[in-house]
């Protein structure tokens, strides 16, 4: 997957070969059929794997900072969702970037990737609401949407380049979900 996220890197998805994929990966194009179908298929896989790591800090992080005012867990959660992206730029680039492109089964994907991390906001939402009643809950709808409003700015911010930093990313979408839950 690291192969797949240079090849792409250098070359953007739709120019990118399995040959190129092998090289950066320093594997035999049998062992890439050995895991993946094609090219899209090491797509998918690669963004799936992404999605649930991030997801599992996400948790991790609601979990690590329990007992916190809902604000104090709402920063640190995206601080670790940013944190998680910028792990692996390239990654997180060739998902960011080429999965809106590169077909129905990828938008198939990222379509249940943003309602799972919708999930996640509904349920930290729940969360916060039972030591905070003044809050208001979201709706799927309206989670989704804040999902892929944060999707969007992450993929303005990694077209900018590599030397820009998601964190401003982070800044808005903690001002967002803020507004939406006090109804501001």
């Amino acid at each position: 997957m690291a192969g797949f996220a240079a090849a792409v890197s250098e070359k953007g998805y739709a120019a990118a070969t399995i040959a190129d994929i092998v090289r950066h990966a320093r594997v035999s194009k049998r062992s890439f059929y050995e895991h993946f179908e094609d090219k899209e298929d090491c797509l998918l896989a690669s963004y799936a794997k992404v999605a649930a790591e991030i997801q599992e800090c996400l948790v991790k992080a609601v979990v690590a900072n329990e007992g916190k005012a809902w604000t104090e867990q709402l920063d640190a959660v995206l601080a670790a969702y940013v944190a998680a992206l910028e792990v692996a730029p390239s990654l997180t680039r060739a998902c960011l970037m080429e999965m809106a492109a590169a077909g129905p089964r990828a938008r198939k994907l990222r379509r249940e990737v943003h309602e799972s991390f919708a999930r996640l906001l509904r349920e930290f939402v729940k969360q916060a609401r039972a030591h905070h009643p003044e809050l208001r809950p979201i709706s799927a709808t309206v989670a989704t949407a804040i999902v892929g409003g944060i999707d969007e700015l992450l993929l303005a911010q990694v077209e900018k380049g590599p030397q820009r930093k998601l964190s401003k990313v982070r800044d808005v979408a903690s001002e967002l979900i803020r507004a939406v839950v006090r109804g501001s």
